[in-house]
């Protein structure tokens, strides 16, 4: 089965994140605005269980920390992906590592860019504009993090929360 660990904010950055996703994310519907701690990765039911695990004692170790969000970017050229930058942090960075240690799979992709997807699979034209307007934007968006969540993939291609973990809590 397929599975990934990321955070949701607030319903306030969601609604943020979301008025631009209706319009220029063709995967709006499958899975809600938030930070990919863990890119999707294959995983049994037994090795799932010691993930699962291995993310409750994480977040048993974690505090509820900060994030800022001032700015949107863009992946281009290697892809036209706008976002709104996560502004990374210790604790954000620190979560993500861990995520990629022992019992999780341990290769990674891509480099950890904390980012909420806006924008994807424009076609270039499409990409410079929405990217060359929502760039003079100001956005001043703060938000708690207390929790994280491990997802799987449904056969629809869209993802539900499989477990989720709440930080400094038994």
């Amino acid at each position: 089965m397929t599975y990934g660990i990321a955070i949701f904010p607030s319903k306030d950055v969601q609604d943020v994140a979301n008025s631009y996703r209706m319009r220029y994310d063709p995967r709006y519907s499958l899975i809600p605005p938030h930070i990919t701690l863990k890119e999707q990765f294959q995983a049994s039911e037994g090795e799932i269980e010691e993930i699962a695990a291995a993310c409750k004692k994480i977040a048993n170790e974690m505090e509820p920390f900060d994030i800022e969000i001032n700015r949107v970017s863009s992946f281009s050229p290697a892809t036209h992906t706008v976002y709104l930058k996560v502004e990374a942090n210790r604790s954000l960075i620190h979560l993500n590592e861990k995520m990629h240690e022992e019992p999780f799979p341990v290769e990674r992709e891509h480099k950890f860019v904390p980012h909420i997807t806006i924008s994807q699979e424009l076609s270039e034209d499409e990409h410079s504009d929405v990217y060359g307007s929502l760039r003079l934007s100001k956005f001043e968006l703060s938000d708690t993090i207390d929790r994280f969540q491990l997802l799987y993939q449904l056969d629809d291609g869209s993802w539900t929360v499989y477990e989720t973990f709440k930080f400094d809590k038994e």
